[in-house]
């Protein structure tokens, strides 16, 4: 155990309210949605959007059918607790043993993740992205939703995605009071102590020398062009959808142009001497809170060239500035913990009280496996 998250334990379920969502950001992402296909936007995902209040703030709301499975992991358990499960076990190529042990259970798990029905869904508080923070939530907000939710789509189960111990006690807690089971999903990384400069080790020195000394041009905010959001999603791509896994969300031009020029996204990134961009990173600022959903580089590039370590560099440079509380997100596991980021198990919220016995004995079944057998493996093997 990490002494964050001991620390957060002795301290009992309290955290701190670092999540604002924005009414006018949540309004401008419905609305993008309501403007233009989603496909044209996020190419693999099929997705209704809306927005619901909670205690007096805003939710950006997610529906999806379970007839839409096989959809992209951000807003389908199936997909990611079997398809991207699975894929994941190509970092066991080195020990083909454990690869097809591993891939047997995920197999005998796709039953009772289908007979879960939680491929039917509202989620609340889906930002599309695969990290979603979420605001403090206490028990009678999280009561008064429930049954809002409950009365509208009867037919669905709750889903809050990006939850933990971390960042998220007293609603993890208060979730689990009110009947939520809280579902396993990764393991992600928090660059947390945002209250007074970090410690620097030595891999972020390096990281800071290598961008003050870089060829490259630092692309700030405002100097994104039409040319570069185009370059930006074939960056994107060239990491996250073709060097790790295309299920991963394919995020397009037009989506990447359309969450900066709304002021949801910020960008930047790393111009050679031609002009082109080489890198890029999208920051999502919420609040207190910072996430990094944009990550893309030239692969066909040198290592040594260190893009990617310079883009995280500007995300981390970034939080400490601002004092923002920075969720590293899943993947990358030694070098997050090389500069500064602690683990921490991500979870699922789900409520299925008003479904069928069937649902809840199978996700009741789910929290147990993944408790007793997922948890470990993801601490084991740091996924």
């Amino acid at each position: 155990m990490s002494r964050v998250v001991a620390a957060a334990a002795k301290r009992g379920p309290e955290q701190a309210d670092r999540v604002e969502n924005d009414l006018h950001k949540v309004d401008a992402f419905a609305q993008l949605f309501k403007a233009m296909p989603v496909h044209d936007l996020i190419a693999n995902l099929t997705v209704r959007v809306e927005t619901c209040d909670i205690a007096g703030r805003a939710f950006p709301l997610t529906l999806n059918d379970a007839s839409e499975a096989p959809n992209c992991y951000i807003c389908c358990p199936s997909s990611a607790y079997i398809d991207y499960a699975i894929d994941e076990t190509r970092n066991f190529a080195s020990n083909p043993w454990l690869q097809k042990t591993i891939r047997m259970l995920i197999g005998l798990c796709g039953p009772l993740v289908k007979a879960s029905g939680l491929d039917h869904q509202v989620q609340v508080n889906n930002w599309l992205y695969s990290t979603n923070p979420v605001p403090l939530l206490d028990r009678s907000s999280i009561a008064a939703m429930r049954t809002d939710l409950t009365g509208r789509f009867p037919d669905r189960a709750i889903v809050i995605r990006s939850l933990n111990d971390i960042a998220d006690p007293s609603t993890i807690a208060s979730l689990k009071a009110e009947g939520f089971h809280m579902l396993a999903a990764r393991q992600v990384y928090i660059f947390a102590d945002r209250s007074s400069a970090p410690p620097i080790t030595r891999d972020m020195k390096r990281d800071r020398a290598r961008l003050r000394a870089t060829s490259l041009r630092i692309v700030g905010d405002d100097d994104f062009t039409p040319a570069d959001y185009v370059r930006s999603e074939e960056l994107y791509g060239m990491l996250y959808i073709r060097k790790y896994t295309p299920l991963n969300p394919h995020y397009t031009a037009r989506y990447i142009s359309e969450m900066h020029r709304r002021g949801i996204l910020r960008l930047a990134g790393l111009r050679d001497e031609a002009g082109q961009l080489v890198a890029v990173t999208g920051l999502f600022e919420n609040g207190g809170t910072l996430t990094q959903p944009i990550v893309g580089y030239d692969t066909s590039l040198p290592i040594s060239d260190g893009l990617y370590r310079m883009a995280m560099a500007m995300a981390q440079d970034h939080a400490t500035a601002r004092g923002l509380f920075f969720n590293m997100s899943a993947g990358a596991a030694g070098f997050k913990r090389r500069r500064g980021a602690v683990p921490a198990i991500e979870y699922n919220a789900c409520y299925v009280g008003h479904l069928p016995r069937r649902q809840r004995l199978a996700v009741w079944t789910m929290g147990r496996v993944l408790a007793l057998v997922g948890i470990p493996l993801l601490r084991r093997f740091e996924l």
